[in-house]
């Protein structure tokens, strides 16, 4: 059974920086994303990676904040969050994806992604 589990998320103020983890049951997938939800709005696209080139992908509005990255041997993919604003408050979702089609203009539909982590909250404060 595919688990992702997330951790990292916490209360912080405006201008700190975090880091969450996502760490896989050991299977390795295609690409690997971070979406995150914010009471009463959508889910929204934050950053995705690839498995084995490392390809990088970002969200508008993290672009220059945040960094995603993976290590390959602890089947863990990151999330630096830099900078941080109060509009960045959400549960953030670790997401994999299996599938490699249509990957490099899909990376931010969240269709695209096969398993999901439970989320973890993420609070910025002003």
């Amino acid at each position: 059974q595919v688990q992702l589990v997330e951790s990292g998320g916490g209360l912080v103020q405006a201008g700190d920086s975090l880091r969450l983890s996502c760490a896989t049951s050991g299977r390795t997938f295609y690409a690997m994303g971070w979406f995150r939800q914010a009471p009463g709005k959508e889910r929204e696209f934050v950053a995705a990676i690839t498995w084995s080139t490392g390809s990088t992908y970002y969200g508008d509005s993290v672009k220059g904040r945040f960094t995603i990255s993976r290590d390959n041997a602890k089947n863990t993919v990151y999330l630096q969050m830099n900078s941080l604003k109060p509009e960045d408050t959400a549960v953030y979702y670790c997401a994999a994806g299996k599938g490699a089609a249509g990957y490099t203009y899909m990376y931010y539909l969240s269709y695209k992604y096969d398993y999901w982590g439970q989320g973890t909250q993420v609070t910025v404060s002003s």
